[in-house]
């Protein structure tokens, strides 16, 4: 079983976000973490996560919503 283990930092490079968006998104109960000294991501969590939130606008924790490009309007 090769089940890699992220730091925050690492996390926030393959999101391409900062580490504070990681650890929203970890205090809001949408990327799990473990804590081993300090807080660490699957990999598999990770790879999870980017699929069950593909094509969602984040902006806003708690109002997550599909993402629309601005000339888009939702029907």
């Amino acid at each position: 079983m090769e089940d890699k283990l992220y730091t925050v930092t690492d996390a926030a490079k393959i999101l391409g976000c900062s580490k504070p968006i990681v650890y929203e998104l970890i205090n809001k109960g949408l990327l799990r973490a473990l804590k081993l000294g300090h807080l660490k991501i699957r990999k598999i969590t990770l790879e999870d996560f980017m699929v069950n939130y593909d094509g969602m606008d984040l902006t806003d924790m708690n109002n997550i919503k599909p993402y629309l490009p601005e000339n888009q309007v939702a029907s």
